[in-house]
């Protein structure tokens, strides 16, 4: 018999249809299924020289189990009981499942057994460094209950610091699927704590950068160190790593143009706002007077058109009314992490703005606005948004949002339309990084945003969003360290869009294991006999048995049944 444990994961597992578990036989492919990696909580990724538990293998899928007619039907009729036998029932079988035949460990159970390494109980520190060697930190919204349930068991435990099994299992079973794919290595980033060491090594290397200029045309930047330097990541499964002043709060600045570009297209539709700006890279300054052929900007990444895009927010609404629109749309990109507002920029770039002001009356002049747009209001809420504070670490969660299709990947809320998303990931692409966009595409093949106050937002789609800040630019408007980090890590891993072309070069691929091979499929024999006391259980588990045939097929499959969980507890 199968035990749930709670798990929906598990549920799928088991043919549709069926009313109860049944005593059923598993192919070494179904058995491998659920075995997988934890990470050691040191070294490699793993804690204090402990070994691998669960194998890793092919990614987990549904599989039909072998069970015939009569069996169906004894599990329907089984099911068929009088409420007043119902409890009594349950109560027995409760009792007797760890010591009936044909039971599976839960995945609770197997989660507990890998972390525990044969004892008895684990040290809490033990499952929180073990946790974040996976990439989860604590603070994860998604582990909220797991916590919670953590922090009031510590409160009612007599030694404060242990978890029996049972405790561990009533603590990780709301989040048993998500912990699961973590322990197991199934995240986008199987080998994460390799995978950050490297990050740390590329952001030591352009750290010792000393080029560059603070910007100063806006007075209120100016005050920021050049020696401030932090990158911040955030991949499509909610893993984390930041290094260097990733909590310093800093004004988004030109790195808020795609992000209220996708807010316009989501709210307004692709067809919509194009027909007030265009899609092409202008070949001239970000803040040059001039218009297409079309006497449209020519994108929205320029500020001519991300003035435009900003008139065309909420039409109708008060500047308050649309600030807190934006803001809240902003703070769900975020998962709801760090969004403020620097009062004190905003009066500094409405103060220094002229370049701004000539460029909204040539707009209004040819006619670009929406109909009775007041673009004084509009170059306000225009400088409200450019001066929109962040940390790296927040805006590495908007870049993932990104990254994983409009979808946060720390909340799992959808906030974007697929439409916003490919169309914001195209224009960065294209047009995200002033002058230097054709090269940034050239060498780096990723889409990008910079903005002055030394940000670089960057997304690897399908797989992480990261966030570069340090104030010094290059004569072109970009961060200096930001550029050198960008070019570093495409050097080294195979994210640059072209990168996995056939007969290419290798490079590192974090997406793979080792980053070498990603989920490649074990066909071999698998030593039951070993996982079994790997996992801590005193007697045979599982048992070869003859081989059944099928009616439809002449194959035979080698199949192994669960026998007994022995008296482990």
């Amino acid at each position: 018999m199968i035990r749930m444990g709670g798990s929906a994961f598990l549920r799928e597992l088991l043919q549709p249809g069926l009313r109860k578990p049944l005593a059923t036989a598993f192919t070494p492919r179904t058995l491998r299924s659920l075995a997988g990696v934890v990470p050691p909580a040191g070294g490699d990724g793993g804690g204090d020289g402990s070994k691998s538990l669960w194998r890793t293998t092919a990614r987990m899928t549904p599989n039909r189990y072998f069970c015939s007619k009569s069996e169906v039907t004894t599990a329907e009729e089984s099911t068929k009981t009088q409420p007043g036998d119902q409890d009594a029932a349950i109560k027995a079988a409760k009792e007797n499942k760890m010591n009936k035949p044909g039971l599976l460990p839960s995945l609770e159970d197997l989660l507990f057994y890998t972390i525990a390494e044969g004892q008895e109980k684990i040290p809490v520190h033990k499952f929180i460094t073990a946790l974040k060697s996976t990439g989860l930190r604590t603070s994860d919204p998604r582990l909220k209950e797991c916590m919670d349930m953590l922090r009031l068991s510590l409160q009612t435990m007599s030694d404060g610091v242990m978890l029996d099994k049972e405790l561990f299992k009533k603590c990780v079973q709301s989040n048993i699927v998500l912990l699961t794919q973590a322990f197991r290595r199934k995240f986008v980033i199987p080998d994460f704590m390799s995978f950050t060491s490297h990050i740390d090594e590329l952001y030591e290397s352009a750290k010792k950068l000393s080029g560059g200029k603070v910007a100063d045309y806006i007075p209120q930047l100016a005050k920021f160190s050049p020696d401030l330097w932090g990158v911040s990541i955030c991949t499509v499964d909610g893993q984390r790593h930041s290094v260097g002043d990733t909590k310093v709060p800093f004004c988004l600045q030109s790195c808020v143009k795609p992000l209220k570009y996708a807010i316009a297209v989501n709210d307004l539709s692709t067809e919509y706002v194009h027909r007030y700006v265009g899609k092409e890279p202008s070949g001239l300054r970000f803040n040059k007077l001039f218009l297409d052929e079309d006497e449209k900007p020519h994108n929205p990444m320029v500020n001519a058109g991300a003035i435009v895009i900003t008139s065309l927010i909420k039409q109708g609404s008060s500047n308050a009314e649309k600030f807190d629109y934006v803001m809240q749309f902003l703070n769900k990109m975020a998962g709801n992490e760090y969004i403020g507002f620097s009062n004190a920029t905003f009066q500094s770039e409405r103060e220094s703005g002229d370049r701004n002001f000539a460029i909204g009356y040539y707009l209004k002049e040819k006619k670009c606005f929406p109909e009775h747009t007041d673009m004084v209001a509009t170059l306000d809420f225009y400088f409200q948004l450019c001066s929109t504070e962040v940390t790296c670490e927040s805006a590495s969660v908007m870049a993932a949002t990104l990254a994983n299709g409009g979808f946060c990947p720390i909340t799992g809320e959808r906030v974007l339309s697929p439409e916003a998303v490919r169309n914001t990931l195209s224009l960065m692409h294209s047009c995200g990084m002033y002058d230097f966009s054709g090269q940034f595409a050239f060498h780096v093949g990723l889409p990008s945003k910079s903005g002055v106050s030394g940000g670089i937002l960057l997304v690897v789609p399908n797989v992480m969003g990261i966030m570069c800040w340090s104030p010094p630019l290059d004569k072109l408007g970009n961060s200096v360290r930001g550029i050198q980090f960008c070019q570093d890590l495409v050097s080294l891993c195979n994210f640059h869009n072209y990168d996995n072309l056939r007969h290419f070069a290798k490079k590192l691929d974090p997406r793979r294991e080792g980053g070498d091979q990603r989920n490649q499929l074990s066909y071999g024999p698998m030593d039951y006999e070993q996982l079994q006391q790997e996992l801590a259980l005193k007697d045979t588990v599982w048992k070869k048995v003859s081989p059944e045939s099928n009616e439809d097929s002449t194959t035979t499959t080698v199949v192994y049944r669960m026998e007994s969980l022995g008296d482990r507890n």
